[in-house]
């Protein structure tokens, strides 16, 4: 049994009862190759899960909607379901799904506790090999379905493509509001599919550069409080805030060490841009680059043994990655155009930009040496991307030519699949949050 602690949301294997379930690890239905130019949707038939109410059929939307939006799952139109499942428990008639080519099946139920609580329950089923694929249990408090299933949702992708899901997430980002001369910005958080938006602060203050502790339900940004720029840590729990230090001149770009026990920024001073690495227990602050350049944006490999940054020391801004206490210093980025925003990829693989080049802005990835870099999206204004834990899923913020203000995106490696995030507000600035705990 296992726990989700914030939520006091549990989880537990459904127990085979009849010998159609699997005995070992089924054969994942389909693979997924993040360089292939675009992957063949599976068809999947997400069947409204038994419960007295309506809350079923909304549990089982959401899944739906989550799998549908990842562009590796088509799920099946509910017109053409010709079982109509009545059971979970019992073993579906798997030729009627075949029939209508849904290759996975999805059926579940929902109950309301003696105590309150919710029991969420699904089971994945192979059509085509007549087995349970999976099945788990949940419980959690009534308020908290549509996480219940964003969970379900990626259990159901983990285990057709092998690769961990994305749905259990959030991202903060920066609500804007009012006219071009007076925009207001709020520090604001959502669910990774637009729902159960919220802000972080008030309007009083400009807010930029929103960033998730990969390790703790933090994150860190920077205010114009005052009238000067600082870097602050707000715990999303409690909405304590704390000044991260308090330094001369502008601070930029903050953003947390993957480990969580540091955050890495860049300061100006003297007309001047370096990047520094504060100790978030200590307060220790370590420079790591000293050149009369603008070097920001900075952002740690995974692994925390390399750097990736902007820079302008050759003339234009570039991409320069460097180890994680600043020696080796090195330019990745030699095509047309500038560079900036530079992200790490979760799976260290790859990492994420921001590109200028002939009147465009593009959201691209290169590999960690700067070669085969591959241009996802291209447009009038896009900036600011950021990876779904995963590594799989890139969001990003793009402001139409003639738009009123900024949107969400999202697009997935291969370059297909983009779209858009609904907000309340416009928004930029995205940040994907680790899968929630």
């Amino acid at each position: 049994m296992k726990k989700l602690s914030r939520l006091s949301l549990l989880s537990m294997a459904l127990i085979a009862a009849f010998a159609v379930m699997a005995s070992g690890p089924a054969r994942a239905l389909v693979e997924i190759d993040i360089n292939k130019a675009n992957v063949e949707p599976l068809p999947v038939a997400i069947t409204d899960f038994i419960s007295g109410d309506e809350l079923g059929a909304q549990i089982s939307g959401v899944i739906a909607a989550d799998l549908k939006r990842s562009g590796l799952f088509a799920p099946v139109d509910k017109g053409a379901f010709i079982e109509k499942i009545s059971n979970p428990d019992a073993a579906p008639r798997f030729e009627d799904w075949r029939v209508i080519n849904a290759q996975a099946l999805v059926t579940g139920r929902v109950v309301k506790e003696a105590d309150g609580r919710l029991r969420a329950e699904f089971r994945l089923w192979d059509t085509f090999a007549n087995q349970q694929l999976s099945g788990e249990q949940f419980f959690t408090q009534p308020e908290n379905w549509r996480r219940v299933a964003h969970i379900i949702a990626d259990a159901i992708y983990e285990r057709l493509t092998g690769e961990k899901g994305y749905f259990d997430t959030r991202v903060v980002f920066v609500a804007e509001s009012g006219p071009k001369t007076d925009r207001k910005k709020q520090l604001a958080i959502m669910d990774q599919d637009g729902a159960n938006v919220r802000t972080l602060t008030d309007a009083n203050s400009l807010v930029l550069t929103p960033r998730f502790s990969p390790s703790r339900q933090e994150v860190t940004y920077m205010s114009f409080e005052g009238g000067q720029p600082r870097v602050y840590l707000l715990q999303l729990e409690t909405g304590q805030r704390e000044l991260v230090g308090n330094f001369p001149g502008m601070t930029f770009s903050p953003r947390f060490s993957p480990d969580g026990q540091r955050v890495i920024m860049s300061l100006e001073q003297d007309g001047n841009a370096n990047i520094y690495t504060m100790d978030l227990r200590s307060r220790a602050t370590t420079r790591l680059t000293s050149t009369a350049a603008i070097d920001t944006s900075p952002s740690y490999s995974p692994d925390n043994s390399q750097i990736v940054f902007e820079s302008d020391r050759g003339g234009r801004q570039q991409l320069y990655v460097m180890n994680a206490d600043g020696t080796n210093q090195r330019r990745i980025s030699f095509g047309d155009g500038s560079y900036s925003t530079p992200v790490w990829s979760p799976r260290g693989d790859l990492i994420a930009f921001t590109k200028q080049s002939g009147g465009k802005f593009s959201i691209g990835v290169m590999k960690t040496d700067g070669s085969g870099e591959r241009i996802l999206t291209s447009g009038f204004h896009n900036e600011g991307p950021t990876w779904a834990p995963n590594g799989r899923v890139l969001m990003f913020f793009r402001q139409p030519a003639g738009s009123g203000g900024p949107q969400i995106y999202s697009i997935d490696l291969t370059g297909y699949n983009e779209q858009q995030v609904s907000t309340p507000s416009y928004a930029s600035d995205p940040a994907w949050s680790p899968l929630l705990e």
